[in-house]
C-alpha cells in the first residue's frame, strides 16, 4: 500500500461545464457553493480527448484508458441479433472501471447515472444506470423500471418513486429558466420548452437518487453524473448573451437566461450534496469537456453524426477539496480526463496500473509522496463486480459473426436498410476510435482504420482526418495526393447539393442547413479545410513563403480559428519579423485567450525584441495554462536572466530539466548562473559534469546525392557566417571537380573521436556515409533534394570533364536504397533533426530558403549574404 490520503472519495460529473461561464457567475455571487468549494481546495482546466464525445470520455475518466482500450466507441452499437441499433452498454466495456477495482479491495461504491452504466453492474454497493431518469411512458401511466436499471434489484422500489417525470415540471418550476413564459402564464408545448422541462426533470431525478443513497447507504466511493449542463447548452447556447445577428429578438428574450439558470441549478444541487458528506471525504468535481459560450460558438451545426460536438471546447473544469488536497484556492494545470482514475487510486493509497494512460495529479496533493504501481489491474484476480463473461460482448464482432452466418446461408439476410444503418454506425464508431488513437499518438494504427473506412465510403471528413494523420507521419506525397482527391470529391458533393437545393427551391421548400443558417451557394467554392491542409503541408515541407498567402486567404474567410493566425505568426517568428508576429499571436489570443501555446509564442516574440516585462507575463500565463511544457519554463528562465532575477531563473531552468532531463541549453544556463552569478561552485560543477558526459556538441551536416546541390548549401552557410569544416586545401567554389566530403567521415569506423573536429561546425557528408556518424552528438541534417534525372545528367557531365567513364547504372539504381537507409537511420536516432531543402527552391526562392535554413540551424546567420550568393550564381 502507498500513502493513503483519504478514506472516502466523491466524484461529481458536470458534463460540458466550462469556466468561461462559471467565472462571471461566481464573481456576481450566483454560484456561491462552487466558489466556496474551490476557495477551500484546488481548481483548474482539464483537457478533453478527441473526439469530445461524452460516452467515450466518461468511460476514459472512469478507467484511465482511451477508447481503443476501453471499448466504448461512440453513442450506439448494434443489437446482438442484427435487428437494429441500441445505445452503448456496459457489457461492451473491455476494462475495469474504478468501482470494479475498488470492489476487488473490499470497498463499497454507489454509482448514479454514469454514462454508460446500463445494464447496472453487480458491484458491492448500488449502481443506478443512465436509463434511470428517462421517462418511457406518459404521465399517469405505469413508468416501468427496465431490467438492468438498478443493482441490486431490491433497491428498485426504494428508488423508483424518486424520479421526476418531465410532465411534472410546472410553469413555476420552469420560470427560473424561461422567465418570459411565466409572464405569459403558459409552458408552451414547443420543442425547446419541452426539451428544457425534460432536462430539469432528468437532473432532479439523478440528484434525488444520489442524495438518497448518500444519506441511506454506507459507501467508500460515490460517483454521480449530471448531463444537464450539456443539454441546456445544446438547446439554448445559441441564445446566450451577447445576442448574435442571426438570433431574433424574440428568441433571445425568451431563451437567453437558460444556460445561466442551468449552472445556478447545479450550484444548488452541489450545495446540498456537500452538506451530506463528512470531513473524511475528498471531492472531485469535473467536466469531460467545455462548451463554447462566446465568439467561438459555431454558426451552424454540421449535418453529420455527432455534429453537435462542434459546440464543445477542448477544456473542461476540475476542482478538488478535502483530505489530502491543498487548500486556499490553488490553481492547477496540465490535467487530463485520463488522470482521474490514477489520482483516485493514489488518494486511497492503492497502486496505479502502469498500463493506464493518465497520471496522478500530484500538484493537487499536500503530500507528494509517489504512488505505487502494478503492471495492470486487468491482471488482478478477485471479485470485481463486472458483468459475467456470458454477458460481456463485443457488439461489432458479434455483428461480423452474424454476417458470416448470413453468407454461409445459416440465417436469412438482414433487412437491407438495417444492414446499411449498422454498417454506417460501424464506420462512424471506427472513425471516433481512430481520432482518439491519433489524439493518443497511436497514429499508424489509426491510419489503417481511416484508410479502410475512407475507401469504403469516400466520406470527406474521414479523408480530412486521414490527411492530417499523413502530415503527422510526414507522409507528404500521400497527403498531397489525398488533398487532390478530396478537392474532386468536394466539388462533386457541392454539385449534388446545388442540384438538390434547386429542386427544393422549385418545390417551395425552405433551404436551411439547420434552424437558422443557409448553406447553399451559387458558385463552387473550395472548402476552407482543404486550403488549410495545403498550407500545413507546405509548412511541413519547408515552403512557408507558399503557405503564407494561403493561410491569409483562409484567415479572411474564417475569423474563428486561432490556429490559422498562430501559423502565420510562427512564419513571421522564423523570419525574425517580430512585430507582425506579435500582431498575429494577439489576433489568435483574441479568439482563444486560454491558448497556452498562443501566450508562449507571444512571449517569445516579445523576448526577441527585448520587451522583457510583457514577455515575462506571457510565459507565466502559458505555464499557468499548461505547466508541463519544458520550453515554457526554459524561455521563462531566459527572460528572468535578462531581468537579473537569477534565483528565479534557476528555478525555471531546473523545472525545464525535470520535465526534459537532457535539455542541454538549460544545463548550460545553470552552469553559467551557478558559477558566475550565484557563487555555488558545487552545483556549477554538477551541471558541467553532465554536459561533459552527455553533450558532446552539435554538428550541422549537409547531405544529398552526388550533385544534388549540397555544396551550394554549404557555400550559403559559409556566406551567412557559419563555420565550415572542409578538407585542407579544398575549395568549395571549384565546380570542375566531383564533390568531395570531409575525409574524416571515411575514418569514422576506426576512429569515432575524429568527428570532434566538426563540433559546432557544418560539414558535408555523402548520403551513404551518414550512418557512420557517432551517436553521442546532436546532428542537424540538411538534406538537399533534387530530381534524380537532373542528378544523373549533371553527374555524367562532370565525369566527362574529368575524362572518366560514364556513371555506372548500378550506382543510379542504388541511389534510392541509400536514401531509404538514411531515412531509417534518422528515424531511429532521437538526437538527429532533418530539414529537407528542394534544389529548385534554392534557385527560385533563395531569400525564403535562406530564412528556413537559418531558422532550422537556430543561429543569427546573415540571410542577405546567403541570398546574394545564390543570386550571383
Amino acid at each position: 500500500m502507498g500513502k493513503q490520503r483519504t478514506k472516502k472519495v466523491l466524484v461529481v460529473g458536470w458534463d460540458a461545464a466550462d469556466w468561461k461561464v462559471i467565472e462571471p457567475l461566481m464573481q456576481q455571487g450566483k454560484m456561491p457553493a462552487l466558489k466556496k468549494f474551490i476557495e477551500e481546495g484546488v481548481y483548474g482546466r482539464i483537457q478533453t480527448l478527441d473526439p469530445p464525445l461524452s460516452p467515450m470520455l466518461w468511460t476514459s475518466i472512469a478507467t484511465g484508458f482511451r477508447a481503443d482500450r476501453h471499448g466504448i466507441g461512440g453513442f450506439i452499437e448494434p443489437l446482438p441479433d442484427g435487428s437494429g441499433l441500441r445505445p452503448v452498454t456496459t457489457t461492451s466495456r473491455k476494462v475495469k472501471a474504478i468501482w470494479n477495482i475498488l470492489n476487488q479491495v473490499g470497498k463499497r461504491s454507489n454509482v448514479v447515472a454514469w454514462w454508460p452504466s446500463n445494464p447496472a453492474e453487480p458491484i458491492n454497493g448500488v449502481m443506478v444506470s443512465n436509463l434511470y431518469q428517462v421517462a418511457n411512458k406518459p404521465l399517469g401511466k405505469e413508468w416501468e423500471m427496465p431490467k438492468g436499471t438498478i443493482h441490486p434489484e431490491s433497491m428498485i422500489d426504494e428508488l423508483k418513486d424518486l424520479r421526476v417525470h418531465p410532465q411534472e415540471i410546472s410553469l413555476s418550476m420552469a420560470a427560473p429558466f424561461i422567465p418570459k413564459l411565466a409572464k405569459e402564464k403558459e409552458l408552451k408545448k414547443e420543442k425547446r420548452s419541452i426539451g428544457i422541462a425534460k432536462v430539469i426533470a432528468h437532473a432532479a431525478s439523478v440528484h434525488a437518487a444520489s442524495t438518497h443513497l448518500m444519506e441511506k447507504k454506507d459507501w467508500d466511493f460515490m460517483a454521480v453524473y449530471h448531463d444537464a449542463i450539456d443539454h441546456f447548452c445544446h438547446l439554448t447556447m445559441r441564445f446566450h448573451p451577447p445576442r448574435r445577428p442571426q438570433i431574433s429578438e424574440e428568441d433571445f428574450t425568451t431563451y437567453s437566461g437558460v444556460v445561466e439558470a442551468g449552472y445556478r441549478f447545479h450550484d444548488m444541487m452541489l450545495e446540498r450534496t456537500l452538506e451530506l458528506i463528512d470531513e473524511d471525504t475528498t471531492v472531485i468535481l469535473l467536466s469531460d469537456h467545455g462548451f463554447h459560450s462566446d465568439h467561438q460558438r459555431p454558426l451552424y451545426i454540421p449535418n453529420e453524426p455527432s455534429g453537435p460536438a462542434v459546440e464543445h471546447s477542448p477544456y473542461g473544469i476540475i476542482a478538488m477539496r478535502g483530505p489530502g488536497i491543498k487548500k486556499g484556492g490553488v490553481e492547477i494545470s496540465g490535467t487530463s480526463v485520463l488522470d482521474i482514475t490514477p489520482t483516485i487510486l493514489a488518494l486511497y493509497g492503492l497502486p496505479v496500473g502502469k498500463d493506464m494512460e493518465g497520471k496522478v495529479i500530484y500538484q493537487a496533493f499536500e503530500d507528494v509522496s509517489p504512488a505505487e504501481y502494478i503492471e495492470s489491474w486487468e491482471k488482478v484476480e478477485g471479485e470485481h463486480g463486472m458483468h459475467s463473461q456470458e454477458q460481456q460482448e463485443d457488439p461489432w464482432a458479434a455483428q461480423e459473426a452474424l454476417q458470416q452466418l448470413v453468407e454461409l446461408g445459416y440465417i436469412d439476410p438482414l433487412d437491407e436498410n438495417v444492414a446499411e444503418q449498422v454498417a454506417k454506425a460501424k464506420r462512424e464508431s471506427d472513425y471516433y476510435v481512430a481520432r482518439n488513437m491519433i489524439n493518443g499518438g497511436r497514429i499508424h494504427q489509426a491510419v489503417e482504420i481511416l484508410e479502410r473506412i475512407f475507401e469504403e465510403s469516400k466520406i470527406t471528413r474521414y479523408g480530412q482526418r486521414l490527411a492530417f494523420a499523413f502530415l503527422e507521419l510526414k507522409w507528404y506525397l500521400k497527403c498531397q495526393s489525398l488533398i487532390a482527391e478530396l478537392r474532386i470529391l468536394e466539388k462533386e458533393n457541392h454539385r449534388k447539393t446545388l442540384e438538390r437545393a434547386k429542386k427544393q427551391k422549385a418545390e417551395g421548400k425552405k433551404l436551411l442547413y439547420d434552424d437558422e443558417h443557409p448553406i447553399w451557394r451559387e458558385e463552387v467554392e473550395e472548402p476552407l479545410y482543404l486550403d488549410y491542409l495545403e498550407a500545413l503541408l507546405l509548412l511541413a515541407i519547408n515552403q512557408p513563403w507558399k503557405a503564407e498567402p494561403i493561410l491569409k486567404r483562409v484567415q479572411k474567410k474564417n475569423l474563428t480559428n486561432p490556429d490559422v493566425s498562430m501559423n502565420i505568426g510562427k512564419i513571421f517568428l522564423m523570419r525574425k519579423k517580430y512585430a507582425p508576429a506579435e500582431k498575429e499571436f494577439i489576433r489568435a489570443l483574441a479568439i482563444d485567450d486560454r491558448s497556452a501555446q498562443g501566450h508562449y509564442c507571444l512571449g517569445l516574440s516579445y523576448l526577441r525584441r527585448n520587451k522583457t516585462e510583457p514577455a515575462l507575463d506571457e510565459f507565466l500565463t502559458a505555464i499557468q495554462q499548461n505547466f508541463y511544457v519544458p520550453t515554457f519554463h526554459y524561455h521563462l528562465g531566459e527572460t528572468l536572466v535578462r531581468l537579473n532575477d537569477f534565483e528565479s531563473a534557476v528555478q525555471a531552468f531546473e523545472v525545464a530539466i525535470r520535465l526534459t532531463p537532457g535539455m542541454a541549453k538549460a544545463h548550460k544556463w545553470l552552469h553559467k548562473l551557478y558559477s558566475e552569478e550565484l557563487n555555488d561552485p558545487k552545483k556549477a560543477e554538477h551541471h558541467q559534469r553532465f554536459l561533459e558526459k552527455n553533450i558532446r556538441g552539435e554538428v550541422v551536416v549537409v547531405t544529398g546525392l552526388p550533385n544534388s546541390g549540397a555544396t551550394k548549401v554549404l557555400q550559403m552557410l559559409q556566406a551567412g557566417g557559419q563555420e565550415i569544416l572542409v578538407n585542407s586545401g579544398e575549395d568549395l567554389n571549384d565546380t570542375t571537380k566531383p564533390e568531395q566530403e570531409y575525409s574524416l567521415i571515411v575514418k569514422l569506423r576506426k576512429d569515432k573521436a575524429a568527428i570532434s573536429q566538426a563540433r559546432d561546425k557544418a560539414m558535408k557528408v555523402f548520403v551513404q556515409n551518414i550512418m557512420n556518424l557517432p551517436e553521442h552528438y546532436t546532428y542537424k541534417v540538411i538534406f538537399v533534394n533534387r530530381n534524380l534525372d537532373e542528378i544523373v545528367s549533371q553527374q555524367k557531365k562532370i565525369m566527362a570533364k574529368v575524362k572518366k567513364n560514364a556513371l555506372p547504372m548500378d550506382a543510379v539504381y542504388n541511389f534510392q536504397e541509400q536514401l531509404n537507409k538514411m531515412d531509417n537511420w534518422i528515424s531511429a536516432n532521437p538526437n538527429v533533426r532533418k530539414l529537407n531543402v528542394e534544389f529548385n527552391d534554392l534557385l527560385d526562392f533563395p531569400k525564403e530558403t535562406s530564412e528556413v535554413i537559418a531558422d532550422f540551424i537556430g543561429k543569427d546567420l546573415n540571410t542577405k549574404a546567403m541570398t546574394s550568393l545564390i543570386d550571383e550564381k
